[in-house]
């Protein structure tokens, strides 16, 4: 069998690079064996502002360009509901953060982005007497109805296989590669934290941080926007609400903890008082770089691999814009951006 490409992974990463091969009709292959679910446990959200500090997400006009309607086709190629348009507000707790959000939103690259006028709390069960900031052209990717609805059309078409991939069965013969029975031009890993596994990538600094995350039942809470305080309080209707994320540096296992739960149920019961009822908790290692610029390119030795990794917390947003780049840089020679050419590393 011969095929233009193989990927390796089917998250966030391989997903937006096999639309972009789809879409240049190229031929692919994807290997996924679940071992990294990163994706599953994202909260999926496309915010352009950084609401801790009031800044712009890097490059997010471009993303914006690129993500959404990569999102409004994977509608119709799937048959799935993937995008929700839902405001995102920021809880401000003083005047100098009233005043700061002021200050911010005049700014040229957050203008579009930052409403000027501060919103009124009219929820009874929450409390923000400094009222609320609203960010626009916000929304909610469903990361796991996509990746399952993405991973069936795959099978659908024969291009899945749910196999670890074995590094050692790779053989190099000038401008291919043999794995098994397929021949390849190039193969593009897109692992996640699995990338630390990878011969030929794991020495890429690729730091991993744990997330976990609540899903809540709440039917008094009524809330109809993306709350963003000291967690993130986001709508999923039918009154459940994912309430998020920790960030734990130490911890690589996807094994949920009593400690992250209570840690987001005491931030939790300061930001509402309505009651609620814990149904769900999930864990995933995101795949994080210190500089926080994913990691995008090619091998220093093997011309034919790539890597498309380090998206971190923002993988719903750059990831569809990192796969756009690395596919024109290798079918058209276009350069990288050196803030995520992973050559920066080498």
């Amino acid at each position: 069998m011969k095929v233009d490409y193989i990927i390796v992974g089917c998250g966030l990463a391989g997903i937006a690079f096999c639309e972009q091969l789809r879409a240049n009709g190229k031929g692919y292959l994807v290997f996924d064996n679940h071992s990294q679910c990163a994706s599953n446990v994202a909260g999926g959200l496309y915010n352009p502002v950084i609401l801790r500090r009031f800044t712009s997400v890097w490059k997010s006009k471009e993303q914006l360009k690129i993500a959404l309607p990569m999102y409004k086709n994977l509608e119709s190629l799937l048959s799935t509901k993937l995008d929700y348009k839902v405001p995102v507000r920021r809880k401000l707790t003083s005047i100098e953060e009233q005043n700061n959000w002021f200050v911010a939103s005049d700014k040229p690259g957050l203008s579009h982005y930052m409403k000027a006028s501060l919103v009124k709390s009219t929820n009874e069960a929450i409390a923000a007497p400094f009222s609320l900031g609203e960010v626009l052209k916000t929304g909610r990717i469903d990361t796991k109805a996509l990746i399952i609805a993405y991973k069936k059309y795959l099978k659908t078409n024969k291009r899945l296989f749910e196999d670890e991939f074995d590094y050692n069965l790779m053989q190099f013969n000038g401008q291919t590669i043999n794995y098994k029975d397929i021949t390849t031009r190039k193969i593009v890993f897109a692992e996640g934290y699995g990338i630390k596994k990878n011969p030929f990538f794991k020495n890429l600094p690729l730091q991993g941080t744990k997330g976990e995350l609540l899903t809540i039942h709440a039917p008094n809470l009524k809330l109809d926007y993306v709350l963003k305080s000291s967690v993130f309080i986001i709508p999923m209707g039918n009154n459940h609400y994912r309430i998020g994320s920790t960030y734990d540096y130490e911890d690589k296992t996807n094994t949920i903890t009593e400690a992250a739960k209570e840690e987001l149920l005491t931030k939790l019961k300061k930001i509402i008082t309505s009651d609620f009822k814990v149904i769900e908790q999930v864990a995933g290692i995101r795949p994080t770089v210190s500089g926080r610029r994913p990691l995008v390119g090619r091998h220093e030795k093997y011309k034919n691999l790539y890597v498309l990794n380090g998206l971190g917390t923002r993988g719903v947003m750059i990831g569809p814009y990192v796969a756009s780049k690395l596919y024109h840089f290798i079918e058209n020679n276009e350069p990288l951006d050196p803030e995520i050419d992973c050559s920066r590393y080498f």
